[in-house]
């Protein structure tokens, strides 16, 4: 569980409650369908109802959650077919960043990628889930980031914030685990070798590849509770 218990500083107060409500639905402290107690909150945080509000409608815009007139604001679900309508957009556009990125990245920011993707085969040789998620993070946001272009991030970050809690989601089996790692071994290859449509390719390949197992994640917690 992480700990949300702190008052939040004055700067940038709006920002900061709208990343400390985004970071407990992305990681399950809120749950899908979860009524949000503006009080309890507004508490928690140390702050008045008007900025939280505001952070709510933020929220809201990224389908993080749902304000019903009458009733507040709760988390919404992750349906299969949120991630069906998502991730061939996260991909094409991850794709389109890939290939702006061998264009225009340095040596030594691809060597930093390089760098980074060790750290991910360590963390996949210790089997560390936790450690293994945030590196493989920071990869595509090193080539998002490589790409230089401000709305295209932008757009990617806030479709990819609408099902990142997909992945506390999909416990990958061994055989999916090793093939992802391959997936960046060939991600890291063609971004070396400045290959711009090959690392488009490789890239919505590793996106559809994940969807994948977060739908197979989804439909088979939903048959369980079915047969509850």
């Amino acid at each position: 569980m992480n700990d949300m218990s702190s008052p939040i500083r004055r700067n940038s107060l709006h920002a900061q409650i709208v990343e400390h409500l985004r970071n407990m639905i992305h990681a399950g402290d809120l749950a899908p369908n979860e009524k949000l107690n503006e009080k309890v909150l507004c508490e928690q945080f140390g702050v008045s109802r008007t900025p939280l509000r505001e952070a709510l409608k933020v929220l809201s815009a990224e389908r993080l959650i749902r304000i019903t007139p009458h009733y507040g604001a709760s988390v919404t679900e992750l349906t299969v077919a949120d991630l069906e309508e998502v991730f061939p957009i996260i991909g094409a556009l991850e794709g389109l960043a890939g290939g702006l990125a061998c264009k225009i990245m340095t040596d030594a920011e691809i060597g930093e990628v390089e760098r980074m993707h060790s750290e991910l085969v360590r963390h996949y040789n210790a089997r560390d889930r936790a450690q293994y998620f945030a590196c493989n993070e920071a990869i595509h946001a090193a080539i998002l980031n490589g790409a230089r272009n401000p709305t295209l991030a932008e757009t990617l970050r806030g479709l990819s914030g609408r099902v990142r809690r997909a992945r506390y989601r999909a416990n990958m089996s061994e055989d999916r685990w090793h093939r992802a790692v391959e997936e960046h071994e060939q991600i890291l290859s063609r971004l070396k070798a400045r290959d711009g449509d090959g690392l488009a390719d490789v890239l919505q390949t590793h996106l559809a590849n994940k969807l994948a197992t977060v739908r197979a994640a989804i439909q088979t917690t939903a048959t369980h509770e079915t047969d509850q």
